[in-house]
């Protein structure tokens, strides 16, 4: 507990501990001066003396209150201070959607531990890097669904992300068309004068029968709705052979080049956006962090620092064991000359 209120406790001027100094100096003159005040006598057995009562045992109680007066004056004149740091956030923010594929081949290791994984921890941590802006979450699959709203809750949006697994909420396939049509539609009710997605797919268009809105479809959409679309196709390289000629040559991984890159690219370029291909991990924090820096928000940070005053308990705590000191010194543990 006392661990506790130190760590949270700041000291205006820490060099008057300094003063402690004086209690071994104290204790070293009191102990002398008691020693010098004691009477001595010749005697031919102590046994007599050997008798004690209360007010022998706690002789020394008068001066062990005078040191606690000493320590608490002392830690009053280093003015403790309980700190509370705050900060307020202003700014304008930017409308944005995350709309991210959760369909059975995001659950391939080709990017460990795996590409839903790596998304999600990415996705979270440009949630946490835009502090005002109104962000949404639409996932999609062989259908479209709305995870979380547009929100500036970052709490609520983060624990919606780290909840998604792929091959859990909706029917198999992948409709790229109706989860950015979905998205769109999130974006239309809103007022912000930037509106901003963020599409992410492992594959290319590979709808159910109850597919309602093609990619061009949704595509025309988003430009009519004038919403910016980021695209980013996200599997590893594919891998190479050598043959015996000494030539190397790729060969096509079902799990790793199943991209429509084509299709990508011409919905992130006719709504002003741009295309990114994740290779791994650290290929899709950098395109993360390459629309931070591109979808910029005016963010105005104010910090505060407000001080509680905590020095007048040990002040009322000197007071009150200087008035106990004096009290047993000219009641209980008074000398007559």
């Amino acid at each position: 507990m006392l661990y506790e209120w130190i760590k949270h406790m700041d000291f205006a001027y820490p060099l008057a501990f300094g003063l402690f100094i004086l209690i071994p100096l104290l204790v070293w003159w009191y102990i002398k001066k008691y020693n010098s005040n004691q009477p001595t006598i010749r005697v031919s057995a102590v046994h007599a003396f050997r008798v004690s009562s209360w007010k022998n045992k706690f002789r020394h109680l008068p001066f062990i209150l005078r040191l606690a007066v000493l320590s608490c004056l002392i830690i009053a004149l280093a003015r403790p201070q309980k700190r509370n740091d705050q900060q307020q956030t202003e700014g304008e923010g930017i409308d944005i959607v995350l709309c991210m594929d959760v369909s059975g081949s995001m659950g391939s290791r080709d990017i460990l531990p795996s590409r839903m994984e790596v998304a999600k921890e990415v996705a979270e941590e440009f949630v946490r890097s835009r502090p005002v802006d109104r962000i949404g979450l639409v996932i999609f699959s062989g259908e479209s669904f709305t995870q979380c709203p547009i929100t500036t809750d970052r709490n609520t949006l983060i624990g919606q992300i780290q909840s998604l697994e792929s091959r859990r909420y909706l029917i198999d396939g992948t409709v790229i068309g109706e989860g950015l049509a979905t998205a769109v539609d999130r974006l239309s009710s809103t007022v912000g004068k930037s509106k901003v997605i963020i599409l992410l797919t492992d594959g290319k268009e590979d709808p159910p029968e109850t597919r309602l809105i093609d990619p061009l479809t949704a595509l025309e959409i988003a430009k009519t709705k004038k919403v910016k679309v980021y695209t980013i196709g996200m599997s590893a390289a594919a891998s190479t052979v050598v043959e015996n000629t000494g030539v190397k040559k790729g060969i096509k991984n079902p799990l790793t080049d199943f991209l429509d890159e084509e299709l990508l690219n011409r919905i992130a370029n006719e709504t002003g956006g741009k295309y990114f291909r994740a290779k791994d991990k650290d290929g899709l924090k950098s395109i993360y962090n390459q629309i931070d820096k591109l979808e910029k928000s005016k963010v105005e940070i104010q910090s505060f620092k407000r001080y509680e005053e905590k020095f007048l308990p040990f002040v009322f705590a000197a007071l009150a064991f200087l008035f106990l000191e004096l009290i047993l010194k000219f009641t209980l543990f008074r000398k007559f000359p």
